[in-house]
């Protein structure tokens, strides 16, 4: 990213008016096999420094972190990992000042780029650590999830949750370069594949009937393939794909970038998260966003229908793919009074306006404001009557966080599905080269068992390469069983 500013300055009756423009600059590069040694392209970036500081996710680390390791080390640049497990839960300051701590302690310097690996929540917290950091510091993004590719790759938007408020602390922060390697999706589980799916529908519903074409035509196969990146996919998946790849970036981008900073409120691509912060978070195992964004989609789809703006056919060739990826059309939990609840605190965020967009026709778009309680309740009725006649009516496959969530897994297990009694007064889960969880939360690869037999845990920690002197924090702790699972607030918008 390159920074022009302009800007004057006029003396006035009362003081002094400046006007300031502010160029900015950054690239994205498609590039299958970023860690290839064949590939220059990740070390001419640090040739310069001779040195790199990486925010990776432990998961990625696990699998791809001893090529990495050879990539760097083939470009003689040092290489220095903070290792970081990031779920909504750990989306937090307490987070970001653990990245912090290592790129203090690595010595960053002021313009020196910070390389970041992972999904969309490590690019989101340590992008912005690296935005507070010296108030600007450069970072390079390397996303590995299809969310992450297709979605928070395209956004300069980085933030951290406060408390139970999704995304309320954060900076426009773009990086000064992004790398989209789709081999990453090779490794990346089916249930991530389907999350990250429902972000391509989105996009493609509102404004590009061509990409949506192609999801109805190869839905299964996309899937079932890592969107053509795994071993026995067809050449037909894989170009497919990568057009839908394309597409769905570039559309992204070319709606983003005129709204960098959001000062337009009527945005397309918040299809899908009018009523979805609730979805997300409201349950007592939370939601992936894929399936919270579906839910809202289907709903919305199912508003348009009944406003006349989505003919029949239409709405449900939409559902029908929601249904065929295996996506959330529905929940228990959303009732009249979660609809009511959710429109209110959409409303405080854009400016007294519900501005929900919706397909109309589908390929394009239409935002929705002036619509009763009553007329949206009614709509709900008619929706969860539709949703009766559908696979699970409308539920989702692998709708909920679990193992392969990074910041959720204690011993291969959901945090909140089955280990909440070791959860109470968790407040960091982050796990970097010397800084272990709260509570001792780690990776299953490492096979711990959860304090319940702490010489186990520090042979097992040794092992690993981690320091004993982590263990304190076990040793400090109590294990309590009730669970700090809180409620998302109401009052305010979330994402």
């Amino acid at each position: 990213m390159a920074s022009d500013m302009k800007a004057t300055v006029e003396p006035t009756k009362k003081g002094f008016s400046v006007c300031g423009y502010e160029k900015i600059e950054y690239d994205f590069e498609f590039l299958d096999g970023v860690f290839n040694k064949q590939n220059s392209q990740l070390a001419d970036c640090y040739s310069r420094w001779k040195r790199c500081l990486a925010v990776m996710d432990l998961n990625i680390f696990n699998i791809y972190g001893k090529e990495m390791k050879e990539y760097f080390d083939h470009y003689n640049i040092e290489l220095k990992i903070h290792k970081t497990m990031i779920g909504e839960k750990a989306k937090s300051m307490e987070t970001l000042l653990s990245i912090v701590d290592s790129m203090t302690e690595f010595g960053v310097y002021r313009k020196e780029p910070v390389l970041v690996v992972g999904g969309g929540l490590v690019t989101d917290v340590a992008g912005f650590a690296c935005a507070a950091y010296r108030r600007n510091t450069p970072f390079i993004r390397i996303p590995t999830t299809v969310i992450g590719l297709i979605d928070a790759s395209v956004s300069i938007k980085v933030a951290v949750n406060y408390g139970n408020y999704k995304n309320r602390l954060g900076a426009y922060h773009a990086p000064t370069h992004t790398f989209l390697d789709f081999t990453f999706l090779r490794t990346l589980p089916t249930a991530q594949i389907r999350n990250g799916f429902a972000e391509l529908i989105k996009i493609s519903t509102c404004a590009h009937l061509e990409t949506f074409d192609l999801l109805d035509r190869f839905c299964e196969e996309l899937i079932k393939t890592g969107f053509g990146r795994t071993d026995g996919a067809s050449k037909e998946v894989r170009d497919a794909a990568d057009r839908i790849n394309r597409n769905g970036i570039h559309e992204m981008l070319k709606l983003e970038t005129p709204n960098l900073h959001e000062i337009m409120l009527d945005r397309v691509i918040a299809y899908g998260h009018t009523w979805s912060p609730l979805h997300e978070l409201s349950p007592d195992v939370p939601l992936r966003h894929g399936h919270a964004i579906s839910i809202d989609m289907a709903y919305s789809a199912t508003l348009a229908h009944v406003l006349g703006k989505l003919s029949s056919d239409e709405h449900r060739r939409l559902l029908n793919l929601f249904s065929r990826a295996g996506l959330s059309m529905d929940h228990p939990l959303f009732d009249e009074d979660m609809l009511e609840k959710a429109t209110s605190a959409i409303l405080k965020t854009r400016d007294g306006k519900l501005r929900a967009a919706v397909p109309s026709p589908l390929g394009n778009c239409e935002f929705l404001n002036d619509i009763s309680h009553e007329d949206m309740c009614a709509a709900l009725k008619v929706h969860k009557d539709l949703m009766k006649e559908y696979p699970r009516q409308g539920a989702g496959l692998e709708a909920y966080v679990d193992a392969s969530d990074t910041g959720y897994t204690i011993n291969g297990s959901s945090v909140e599905d089955e280990s909440r009694k070791y959860m109470n007064g968790v407040e960091q889960t982050v796990t970097r080269d010397d800084t272990i969880s709260s509570n001792g939360s780690s990776t299953p690869e490492y096979g711990l068992s959860n304090g319940k037999n702490l010489d186990q845990d520090k042979a097992t920690y040794a092992a690993a390469g981690f320091e004993p002197e982590i263990l304190k924090k076990l040793n400090a702790e109590e294990m309590k069983s009730s669970s700090t699972h809180g409620k998302v607030h109401v009052d305010e918008e979330c994402c």
